[in-house]
């Protein structure tokens, strides 16, 4: 396992034998590779994402014995937890701040290494940053913990400008998992809860066991 600590300003320089790296943002990156006692090696790379800046004061974290359990079981797992912008920066839209995250996270999925699309799981105010970036990035899967109801939901709370709902096709496997409350919201109000392609699971406790077993069993599903 290792993790990458970042700050100040994102340029990305590329020469010929490398790649300068500047992260605009504070944020946490870390990855833990499957020990060697693991019962496979599996190539596609599981993303966890969370922004506890944004959700400060909340449960919105995926719990890291997630990421301890999914690595023993032979996945590469990366933790991602996204911090605010730099003092020098100014975001002038919530568009252009989710676009600049996106490219953090696309940034931090070439550190990894792995060549293959991920599985992205993001929570909270995360999932607007996994919906971004797989809008133009490929991927393998999305697995979204208690999303926001809208982008409209949160301005200005949270977002500094209003922010367009999403429109990506869904190309490839999207589960929601939310508290049977929460989850009777999403499908009122939630484009990706009124989906009949997206996969809704209802869970009392989303960092237990139980809630573990279900992505287990997702991932099975998936053939990962």
């Amino acid at each position: 396992m290792f993790v990458v600590r970042s700050s100040n300003s994102l340029h990305i320089l590329r020469s010929a034998t490398r790649i300068v790296l500047q992260v605009r943002h504070s944020s946490i990156f870390t990855v833990r590779n499957p020990p060697k006692h693991a019962p496979r090696e599996v190539p596609t790379p599981l993303v966890l994402c969370s922004a506890s800046h944004w959700d400060l004061g909340t449960r919105n974290n995926i719990p890291q014995s997630f990421a301890s359990m999914l690595a023993e079981e032979g996945h590469t797992c990366i933790e991602v937890d996204f911090g605010p912008p730099g003092e020098s920066e100014k975001c002038s839209s919530s568009q252009n701040l989710l676009d600049r995250l996106s490219e953090e996270l696309k940034v931090n999925l070439r550190l990894s290494g792995s060549p293959f699309p991920p599985v992205i799981f993001a929570r909270g105010f995360a999932a607007l940053i996994a919906q971004t970036y797989i809008s133009s990035h490929p991927a393998q899967g999305l697995f979204l913990i208690s999303p926001p109801l809208s982008n409209a939901s949160l301005f200005p709370s949270v977002l500094p400008t209003p922010l367009g709902e999403f429109d990506y096709e869904l190309k490839f496997p999207v589960a929601v998992m939310a508290r049977p409350e929460e989850m009777e919201q999403l499908r009122k109000y939630s484009r990706l809860g009124q989906n009949e392609l997206v996969d809704l699971i209802e869970h009392d406790n989303l960092e237990g066991r139980d809630a573990f077993m279900r992505i287990e069993q997702w991932l099975d599903e998936l053939g990962i």
